[in-house]
């Protein structure tokens, strides 16, 4: 983080977080650089599993030069509060890909920011995000799109959903759209939502737990998102980090 000071819920990007948990991290590290060249193709798997009671902030700057593509895969559970943000600008013809599945329990605040400036023409984003909460942990999502005057011919997404599964629970989300050039195709959705308890009795009808019914719907919810790392130790880890997290919710 750039700023000293500790931020405040008057902040709208701190609005839902937990800043008492935030104060025993901060300013915590510089934010990470990230620049792609023109042309480049890059790909980035983050995997955000701190131990119960740590404050994590990891903050990404991220410069895409044009025709440049980043593709980010992100699995933010660990840690009283995990947060991650990226702030990208995106060049001409440039693209930035995310899909992100968030979790958290207890009393976890997981979160997630996204800034995606549209600088030039002709630039895509897309954005799918998941999130999960039980007990009475927050999983947040705050997301803005700024398109420039000049950049016409922008197509930028985001999807979120979030599964509660306890009355506690919590799930906040912020989709916003800045946008100053008429000529462009911006969209975005957001649902928030609890187990189906009709697939639950389906799967208990055929002899599935409980435990293990609510795991695999689940799963299945957060199904896709790191199918296509391309590294396949890391997909597995991806797999196995998520797959425990979600049993301990159930």
């Amino acid at each position: 983080m750039t700023a000293l000071s500790l931020p405040t819920r008057r902040d709208e990007a701190w609005r839902y977080s937990d800043i008492d948990a935030a104060a025993r991290a901060w300013p915590g590290a510089a934010p990470e650089r990230i620049v792609v060249a023109p042309g480049e193709m890059r790909t980035l798997a983050l995997l955000q599993d701190a131990a119960e009671g740590e404050s994590v902030i990891l903050d990404h700057v991220v410069e895409i030069g044009a025709g440049g593509t980043l593709a980010v895969h992100l699995l933010n559970s660990g840690g009283a509060l995990g947060r991650v943000t990226f702030d990208v600008t995106l060049a001409r013809h440039a693209h930035f890909e995310l899909k992100a599945a968030l979790i958290g329990g207890g009393t976890q605040t997981i979160e997630l920011v996204t800034t995606l400036n549209h600088a030039e023409p002709e630039a895509t984003s897309a954005q799918t995000v998941r999130a999960i909460a039980a007990g009475r942990a927050t999983t947040n999502y705050l997301g803005q799109i700024r398109v420039a005057r000049d950049a016409q011919k922008t197509d930028a997404s985001q999807s979120f959903k979030a599964m509660l599964l306890d009355r506690g629970a919590s799930a906040h989300a912020r989709p916003e759209l800045e946008i100053f050039a008429d000529d462009v195709k911006c969209a975005h959705g957001a649902s928030i939502g609890q187990l189906d308890e009709a697939a639950l009795f389906y799967m208990a009808s055929r002899g599935l737990d409980p435990a293990g019914a609510k795991a695999l719907l689940l799963e299945a919810f957060i199904a896709g998102l790191f199918d296509d790392i391309a590294d396949e130790a890391e997909q597995a880890r991806f797999a196995a980090v998520a797959r425990a997290r979600l049993e301990a919710l159930t």
